[in-house]
């Protein structure tokens, strides 16, 4: 009987067996086979006192062998043995489980002996053993350590193995055998309840460290709660709380609903870690019991996964939605094993049954939270420019990332600067075309001045040079909003008039220092002032002809006549002939004059021959002149600019600092007037929600980066794209693309949209006209909105929620949280930058009533809250800030 059973238990691939003394068994057996009732070889009770240890534990021997010390019984044979003959008082039986190795199945027949102790009781220790076959939660270790520390039921609790080295590891996945656990004899498991403020005892040293003291004593509102900026973590923070105010989320993580799905065997998830890290933070934040969290863990976590996110340099609350929101998804993915599945286009199917099919197949692959919460289905139609080829297929979405209408035209703001050397420079603002030339500036600034727009040129001015000099066939895109764009006008050019030439002007101040290791002294420059253009006759570029020249274009910021007298006293008072110092031989020239005879050489192509450079040096010394000129590169340096093309000439006029102290005005030369066109306020764009989502499902053309590869051209093809959308989640996201990003330039849309608070109907947007009975309406309302502040480089995130729990709205910077009233996120919409909506059909009421907030603070825009009384009605004390 024993044979059959043993082979019928293993064909029925039975995982128990139980161990009994050999001796007894072999007693057993003789009595069976003789048959004799009365036979001293009848076994009695079943005794296996000789495998163990002592009688006090019943720990077994070491070292025992199979069929020497002890036989394996299957289940249903020890029972019927148990039945027939009982067992000796007291002792255990000995159930072992069969346990999965590399390439066996072997009989376990010693367990995993482990110490078991509560994180907040190390001192209490019980031991226990475990077959390693054993799952740590559901039939073994978390339950044993529930009964044996009287966890109250429903507790969340979170496991840690600590070796023999001292060392702690985080037991993450419970719903694992001990064996994949690699726990092992010796070990000390340790358990772990969190907190009722939502922390977990391991972490809360660290938490308290960076939390306000007094947070024990703290009650507020569940979800009130600011989050810590650790560093240019505000985009973060903002993301964070609209996630939290998002109901269905939210309260799947309050009800631990997520320690069921975490599915740590995903390759394209994060181990359950991400879905943790936000869990930790979610329940801490709707404890009621912090100002504000530290989510410190959080985003390392982030920064683990997502590289992109390390360090703690600025980045966009969207992108960290879209990654967090699809590493939760990955995380608590129901689905373990993920099957390829062959997508089919259309083929002229109709569109309900390609829509239920396309979401069947995503269903299979991908079900969580995530799915069951934020994603909706649109359709994608694709039309080939040349045989016409329709590809239509159905796509999952999770969130809605909308244009914003832009305008064709740009406004721009440049200072004109007139032939006139009295005119101050005149700020104009001028509406030209976005995709328009540097020519379209300068029609549009000529309707302004009446010059002509062949007599301007257009320059970036940085830092008191030409940043660039730009042609009239330029794109305006190159030229952006932040830079200091001046339009030079140039002299008329007659028919029969020579060639002219455009020469950059620039102004430098010599500082004179004493070389000390030559002996010689020498100077240095530095650039100030606004730098000109000029348009020059090539036969006018002598030295004198030029310094005429500059001398009249600075007559507004010169001291023309105080410098008129100065030279004519000079000149009266020198002699015919020069005093004996100023003397100069044709061999004793200096090595600046040098200089200046080669710069004038090089200004004027065809000096007088009669003229000598000793009669001329002599002239400049009776003339004493304002200032020198020096041929120079494109920077302003002394080295000259002979090799950078020889078309456009740079020059400097070098000041003797008492020359310019004594006849530059340097205040007069920063004067500048306004246009009336800068009077006039710019009037921001509004537009209506409703207009993105309209512009959303427009047809476009697809860009040469992203062309779609036609199946009957066999070629890739820049084909028509149009997108509808079929079905909404219960909370959608939409996302306003107000950062836009071209070849040359990036900004940010500074538009007002113009959305709905409450009833946003995508009715007229669906695809599908007739709703069914079965399915959900379409109509939304909002609750919470993340905004962005300022500028690209200098931006700052925030957000608006409405709490699930009291349906007031509240404002979030940051750690600091204020009450919030509806008109306020209306004024804001030059900000909303994510918003969430939340299907009617499934927003709940709240269960609480809207605290009562003081006269101030309904009139104020942000109002601190400072402190609250737990009186069930979650009323607070606010207080005014400056």
């Amino acid at each position: 009987y024993l044979s059959n059973c043993n082979k019928r238990i293993t064909r029925a691939r039975t995982r128990t067996r139980y161990v009994v003394e050999h001796r007894w068994f072999e007693q057993w057996k003789e009595f069976v086979e003789t048959g004799d009732q009365n036979s001293s070889s009848f076994p009695g009770q079943i005794d296996n006192t000789e495998l163990f240890e002592d009688l006090d534990s019943y720990h077994l021997k070491e070292r025992l062998v199979e069929n020497e010390d002890f036989v394996l019984v299957p289940a249903e044979a020890w029972h019927k043995l148990l039945a027939w003959y009982g067992m000796v008082d007291g002792q255990p039986p000995l159930e072992r489980k069969v346990v999965d190795l590399p390439s066996t199945l072997k009989v376990e027949v010693y367990p995993v002996e482990i110490f078991l102790c509560l994180h907040s009781n190390m001192e209490n220790v019980t031991t226990a053993q475990f077959s390693r076959a054993d799952n740590i939660r559901e039939s073994s270790i978390q339950r044993a350590m529930c009964q044996a520390f009287s966890v109250p039921p429903g507790s969340e609790c979170r496991l840690w193995m600590k070796s023999s080295d001292s060392n702690c590891e985080r037991l993450r996945n419970i719903h694992v055998s001990v064996l994949d656990a690699c726990l092992s004899s010796g070990m000390t498991v340790i358990m772990e309840t969190r907190n009722a403020d939502g922390t977990w005892p391991s972490s809360r040293p660290q938490i308290m460290r960076n939390s306000v003291e007094d947070q024990d004593s703290y009650r507020g509102q569940p979800g009130v709660c600011g989050l810590t900026n650790l560093g240019n973590t505000c985009f973060m923070n903002s993301a964070l709380q609209c996630l939290s105010n998002t109901p269905p989320l939210t309260e799947y993580f309050l009800q631990s609903s997520y320690l069921e799905e975490l599915n740590f065997t995903n390759p394209l998830g994060m181990k359950g870690e991400i879905a943790e890290a936000y869990a930790d933070v979610i329940k801490q934040m709707w404890s009621g019991r912090h100002y504000s969290v530290v989510p410190r863990v959080f985003k390392t976590k982030v920064g683990h996964f997502a590289s992109q996110f390390l360090g703690y340099q600025q980045h966009d609350s969207q992108e960290l939605l879209s990654f967090l929101l699809d590493g939760l998804h990955e995380d608590l993915n129901r689905v373990k094993n993920k099957e390829y599945i062959e997508l089919r286009d259309a083929d002229g199917r109709p569109d309900q049954e390609v829509a239920e099919e396309a979401w069947r197949n995503h269903r299979r692959r991908n079900d969580s939270v995530i799915v069951d919460t934020f994603h909706g289905l649109f359709k994608s139609t694709l039309v080939c420019p040349e045989c016409h080829k329709v590809s239509v297929t159905f796509d999952p979405f999770c969130y809605l990332s909308v244009p914003l209408p832009v305008s064709k035209e740009r406004v721009m703001e440049v200072f004109f600067v007139s032939l006139d050397p009295y005119a101050k420079p005149v700020q104009h603002r001028v509406v030209v075309p976005k995709a328009g030339k540097v020519s379209d500036l300068c029609s549009a600034l000529s309707e302004m001045t009446n010059v002509p727009p062949t007599q301007m040129v257009v320059a970036d001015v940085f830092n008191h040079r030409f940043y660039k000099i730009y042609t009239t066939d330029e794109s305006l895109s190159c030229i952006l909003d932040r830079d200091d764009i001046f339009v030079y006008e140039l002299s008329e050019l007659k028919e029969q008039q020579e060639e002219q030439v455009l020469l950059a002007l620039y102004l430098r101040e010599r500082s004179h220092y004493r070389d000390y290791g030559s002996g010689s002294s020498s100077y240095g420059t530095s650039l100030f002032g606004h730098p000109l253009l000029l348009g020059v006759p090539r036969s006018s570029c002598s030295q004198e002809a030029l310094y005429n020249l500059f001398l009249q274009r600075l007559a507004s910021v010169t001291h023309t006549h105080t410098h008129t007298r100065f030279l004519q006293t000079t000149d009266t008072e020198t002699s015919s002939e020069p005093p004996a110092e100023e003397t100069l031989q044709p061999n004793e020239t200096t090595e600046e004059e040098r200089e200046e005879d080669k710069q004038e050489e090089a200004c004027s192509p065809s000096p007088p021959a009669n003229e000598q450079p000793a009669k001329r040096r002599a002239v400049r010394k009776r003339r004493k002149c304002l200032f020198t000129i020096q041929a120079v590169n494109s920077n302003g340096t002394t080295e000259r600019g002979m090799g950078e093309g020889g078309t456009q000439p740079y020059v400097a006029i070098d000041w003797d600092p008492e020359m310019k102290k004594r006849f530059y005005n340097e205040n007069e030369a920063e004067k500048y007037v306004k246009h009336a066109s800068m009077e006039v306020p710019q009037q921001q764009t509004t537009v209506q929600l409703q207009e993105c989502i309209e512009l959303f499902t427009t047809v476009e053309t697809l860009e040469e980066e992203n062309p779609w590869y036609c199946p009957v051209c066999k070629k890739h093809q820049l084909a028509t794209k149009k997108l509808d959308l079929w079905s909404l989640p219960e909370v959608l996201i939409i996302h306003l693309k107000r950062f836009s990003y071209t070849k040359f330039t990036r900004e940010k849309l500074d538009s007002i949209v113009d959305f709905p608070l409450r009833d946003l109907d995508f009715s007229g947007c669906l695809l599908r006209k007739n709703l069914s009975s079965g399915e959900p309406p379409s109509r939304y309302d909002l609750i919470a909105v993340s905004n962005h502040y300022g500028g690209l480089r200098d931006g700052h995130y925030t957000s608006y929620a409405k709490n699930k729990d009291n349906g007031q709205w509240y404002y979030f910077d940051d750690s600091k949280v204020t009450y919030a009233r509806e008109d306020q996120i209306v004024v804001s919409t030059n900000a909303a930058y994510v918003l969430f909506y939340h299907r009617q059909d499934k927003i709940r009421k709240p269960t609480l009533p809207a605290p009562n907030t003081s006269p101030a603070s309904s009139t104020q825009p942000a109002n601190d809250i400072t402190s609250c009384k737990d009186d069930g009605a979650a009323s607070y004390v606010t207080m005014e800030t400056d």
